[in-house]
């Protein structure tokens, strides 16, 4: 299982634990079996189309996904994955 953490910013917006524990092959799998639990955040982090939103960033074992569009970045057995609003600007 993979131990997932949520910035501050996305438990405001759902009632999101500090970490949650979550059995994922590759990112899609986690994003979708965190929107089962709570309905919504799916299309909170990723766009109709399933792509990571612009705002929003996934890390797995301290290393950003490469893969924005898809999200086939797999998520090994005991990963740490972080999900984040991204900062932008200047």
């Amino acid at each position: 299982m993979a131990h997932v953490s949520f910035t501050p910013h996305l438990r405001r917006f759902f009632d999101l634990p500090d970490a949650f524990e979550v059995e994922a092959e590759d990112v899609a799998a986690l994003v979708q079996k965190l929107d089962e639990t709570w309905p919504g955040l799916a299309f909170y982090i990723t766009d109709e189309r399933g792509r990571l939103r612009q705002h929003v960033s996934i890390w797995v074992d301290g290393a950003q996904i490469e893969d924005r569009e898809a999200l086939t970045d797999g998520v090994p057995p005991g990963s740490a994955v972080h999900i984040l609003q991204a900062l932008s600007g200047g």
